[in-house]
Order: C-alpha cells, then structure tokens, then sequence
C-alpha cells in the first residue's frame, strides 16, 4: 500500500511505501517498441524486486503484463513475415 502526498518543491504528488520510504515514480513512457526493449523492462522489474525497491507481488503483476505485450509482439511479427512468404509464393 503506497500513500500519496503533495511535496513542497514541484507540486507533484510523492508516493511513500508503508514504512515510510519514497517510491521512485514510474517513467510516463517506457519504450515497448521491441523485442530487446521490452526484455530490458522484464530485467528492470527483476532488478528492482531484488532490491526491494518495488513489492515481488506488483513485480510479478508487471511481469505478467511484460510477457503479454510481448507475445503480442512475437504474434504481430510472425503474422508480417507469414504474410511476406505467403505474398512471395503467389508470385
């Protein structure tokens, strides 16, 4: 459970963990364009659950969701290169 409070200097919402330490904010935009980027973000969350900066139950959410974009991902490419075969071999 994370409280939120309005911190003084910029007016941004800052989140605290139960015993009171401040959450570094998750980044507005986190780059899922790839394959390779989105294993990068897998290894982000396994970094920061190792280093208790973020709960293992939310870093197991995070990585389920990681897994399903990129599924999505692998399905998106393979249905392209099935659809370049199959345009080549009408040819």
């Amino acid at each position: 459970m994370s409280t939120e409070i309005e911190s003084s200097g910029n007016h941004l919402p800052e989140t605290f963990d139960q015993q009171g330490n401040p959450l570094t904010p998750t980044p507005l935009k986190i780059d899922l364009r790839d394959a390779a980027a989105i294993r990068r973000e897998l290894g982000s969350v396994y970094r920061d659950m190792r280093a208790k900066r973020i709960d293992p139950a939310d870093g197991t959410k995070l990585a389920y969701v990681l897994d399903a974009i990129r599924k999505a991902y692998e399905a998106e490419v393979l249905a392209a290169r099935l659809e370049i075969l199959e345009r080549t071999l009408r040819k």
